[in-house]
C-alpha cells in the first residue's frame, strides 16, 4: 500500500509539472527562411496556386472557400489535411496581404491557433522567403503539449519551406502569358 501511495504521488507531481509547462510557456514562436532561385513574382504566384499546394504542404488535400474574396483581407478558407490517416480541417483567415511581398493569416483548429506570416524579399533576381509563426494551444492540455512539441512544429515548417523551394524552382507553369498581337490585312 505504501508503494501505491508513492506511485500515485509521483504520477500526480508529474501531471502537475506537465500542466505547469503549458502555463509557463503557453506560446511557441519560431522563424524559418529559404532562398529561391526564381524571381519574386513567380515565387508569389506558385505560393498562392492551390493546384500546387499538395507539392509543398504535407498531407494537403483541398481548400474550401468559406467567405470573402480569395487573396484579400478577411477571406476565410477551410484547409483540409490528412495526418496519420485522420482528416483535419484548419480555418484560415487572411489578416494582411501585400501582393508579391507578404501574407499574414490566422489558422484556427480545435487543438491550437496559429498566427503565421510569410514574407518575400527580392534579392538579385532571386527570392528570400521567410516565415514567422506564433502558435498557442487551446486549453491547458494543448498548451502543455505545444510547449513540448514546439521544435517538431519548427521542423515541419522547415520541411514545408524546403518543399516550397523545390516546387517554385521546378515550376514550368506560365503565370504571366504575353498576349500575341493579331495583324489584320485589308484585302479588296
Amino acid at each position: 500500500m505504501k508503494y501505491l501511495k508513492y506511485g500515485l504521488g509521483i504520477i500526480f507531481i508529474l501531471v502537475i509539472i506537465f500542466l505547469l509547462i503549458g502555463f509557463i510557456k503557453p506560446n511557441v514562436t519560431y522563424d524559418c527562411e529559404i532562398m529561391v532561385d526564381k524571381p519574386i513574382e513567380e515565387s508569389w504566384k506558385v505560393t498562392q496556386d492551390e493546384t500546387k499546394m499538395s507539392e509543398w504542404l504535407e498531407g494537403f488535400q483541398k481548400v474550401e472557400h468559406v467567405s470573402g474574396t480569395p487573396e484579400t483581407v478577411g477571406a476565410v478558407t477551410n484547409v483540409y489535411f490528412v495526418t496519420d490517416g485522420q482528416e483535419m480541417v484548419i480555418k484560415e483567415t487572411i489578416t494582411s496581404i501585400k501582393q508579391n511581398e507578404s501574407i499574414e493569416m490566422l489558422f484556427e483548429s480545435d487543438f491550437m491557433n496559429m498566427n503565421y506570416k510569410l514574407k518575400m524579399t527580392p534579392i538579385n533576381g532571386k527570392t528570400k522567403i521567410s516565415s514567422n509563426t506564433n502558435a498557442k494551444g487551446n486549453g491547458m492540455l494543448s498548451k502543455s503539449i505545444m510547449a513540448l512539441i514546439g521544435s517538431s512544429l519548427k521542423t515541419q515548417e522547415e520541411t514545408n519551406l524546403i518543399n516550397l523551394k523545390k516546387t517554385i524552382e521546378a515550376n514550368t507553369k506560365n503565370y504571366f502569358p504575353v498576349e500575341g498581337t493579331v495583324v489584320k490585312t485589308n484585302e479588296d
